[in-house]
C-alpha cells in the first residue's frame, strides 16, 4: 500500500513527528539531568500520544484512499481492509 497524502495532511503528520522528536530529545535530557521520574513518565506519555496520533492520521488517509477506490475487486478490498486493520491494531 503506497502512502499518497495531500500536502496539508502530510505537513500535519510531519509536524507531529517533528514535535515528538523534540519531545524525545527533551526526555533524554531530563533523564541525563536526573529529573523526577514522574516528570519523565508524563513526557513519555505525551510523546507516545503524539506518535499514536501521527500513525492514526496516516491510517485514516489509507482508509480514505481505500474508500475512494471503491471500484477495486472484492478480494483487493478485503486484502486492503485486512492490512489497514493490522496497522490500526499495531497502534492500539
Amino acid at each position: 500500500m503506497e502512502l499518497d497524502m495531500a500536502a496539508d495532511e502530510l505537513k500535519s503528520v510531519l509536524n507531529r513527528l517533528k514535535r515528538a522528536q523534540g519531545q524525545i530529545a527533551g526526555i533524554v535530557k531530563m533523564i541525563e539531568d536526573g529529573r523526577d521520574c514522574e516528570d519523565v513518565i508524563t513526557q513519555l506519555a505525551a510523546v507516545s500520544r503524539a506518535l499514536d496520533r501521527a500513525g492514526f492520521a496516516i491510517i485514516a488517509t489509507g482508509l480514505q484512499q481505500c474508500m475512494a477506490e471503491g471500484g477495486q475487486a472484492t478480494g483487493d478490498r478485503d486484502q486492503m481492509r485486512a492490512r489497514l486493520e493490522k496497522l490500526f491494531l499495531s497502534l492500539a
